[in-house]
Order: C-alpha cells, then structure tokens, then sequence
C-alpha cells in the first residue's frame, strides 16, 4: 500500500479546487444573508461591532470568491450539503429564551470562531491548490481572504478574554 497518494492530475486539482470553493464561497453567501440577524443577538456594544467588523469581511470575502470563479473561468455552484450554512441554520444554536444574554454573547463567539477556523483551513488548501495550479492572482485573493479570517479568529478571541477575564 503505497503511504502517500498518487499526484494529481491538473483537471482532477481543478476540480478539487473548485468544489471547496463553492462551498466556503456558498457558506459565506448564506452567512451573509443571516448575519443581520446574528448581530442584533449580540448584547454587548464591543461584540456587536466585531459582528459588524465580520459581516463587512465576509461581503469582502465573496466579492474576492467572485473574483477568482472570474479569473478560472467558472461559475458558483450551490452545493446542497454545506456544513457551515448547517451550522448558520440553526443561528448558532442560540436560546431566544435565554435570560443571561452573555451566555448567547458566548455562544456567538465561539460559533464565528468555528467558522473561521473552518474558513482558514479551507482557505489554506485553495491556497496550496492554487499553487499547484499556478494562479498566482487567485492565490493573492485567497490569501487576504485566509488573513482576514486569521484577524476575525483573533479579534474574537480577545472578545471571549473581556467576558472571560476579571482584570
């Protein structure tokens, strides 16, 4: 049994490609279209302008995804199994009900970080792709997508210390 794969052909890479990238890019077209929501959910001025922060990032984000479908001469595909609009459906898994807003606040936090996480390890492999591919003007793109969604994953880790930290 052989311990690395065999390489892949440049059609087959363009396919990889392109199906990872219809579903980051339709994750964040669905994200955008709930985010409003999402951030009115936020009880705190400091997470709502994070939220705020986010949702112009991810506008950015898909106009870049628009971009590259451009530069590769391909178009969006909605995927229908996408597990980040799974996560996004279900807000979050927030409790309208709920009567201390800082565990929603919480719960917020640590949903967009499990986004971008998601976000920054797919797109680092459309980055490593991309590579392989030899668009370099794509790869550009995604790397300020993967260093914006680096910068969203730190901004709200510093969120979670202020309602975490007693200093």
């Amino acid at each position: 049994m052989p311990k690395t794969p065999p390489p892949l052909d440049e059609d087959f890479l363009k396919k990889i490609f392109t199906h990872h990238l219809n579903r980051i890019y339709n994750g964040k077209c669905f994200l955008k279209k709930n985010l409003g929501h999402l951030i009115s959910l936020a009880s705190f001025k400091g997470l709502q302008l994070a939220m705020e922060e986010f949702a112009e990032d991810v506008n950015s984000q898909i106009v870049r995804m628009e971009e590259i479908y451009k530069m590769i001469k391909e178009k969006p595909v909605d995927l229908e199994c996408n597990p980040i609009t799974s996560i996004i459906r279900d807000e979050f898994c927030l409790d309208d009900t709920q009567t201390m807003p800082i565990l929603n606040d919480l719960d917020l936090v640590l949903y967009v970080q499990l986004l971008e996480h998601v976000n920054i390890t797919s797109y680092r492999m459309l980055i490593m792709i991309a590579k392989l591919l030899k668009y370099n003007d794509v790869k550009q793109l995604l790397t300020e997508n993967y260093d914006e969604s680096t910068d969203n994953d730190k901004l709200f880790l510093l969120i979670a210390k202020e309602y975490i930290n007693k200093d």
